[in-house]
């Protein structure tokens, strides 16, 4: 539970683990937050990543109000 600091800058890197030795038994690709962080970049929002060793981890997308009022403005534009 929960991510050492030294690992947190590195969680989106394709194919980042932080133990490696669990690699066999989760099966994962390690591609996981890689896609997440870069769905979020093309929708201009971004992730944050907040963890305490023996706690817990937060993951976060904050996205920008505006490109939602903008999609919602061109889904109308398209059902009118």
């Amino acid at each position: 539970i929960g991510i050492e600091p030294g690992h947190i800058g590195r969680l989106t890197e394709r194919f980042y683990r932080v133990d490696k030795s669990r690699s066999r038994q989760t099966q994962g690709t390690g591609l996981g937050l890689a896609i997440v962080k870069h769905v979020l970049m093309r929708h201009g929002a971004t992730l944050s990543i907040e963890s305490e060793p023996g706690k817990g981890s937060t993951f976060s997308a904050r996205f920008n109000r505006a490109s939602f009022v903008s999609q919602d403005a061109a889904i109308e534009a398209i059902a009118v």
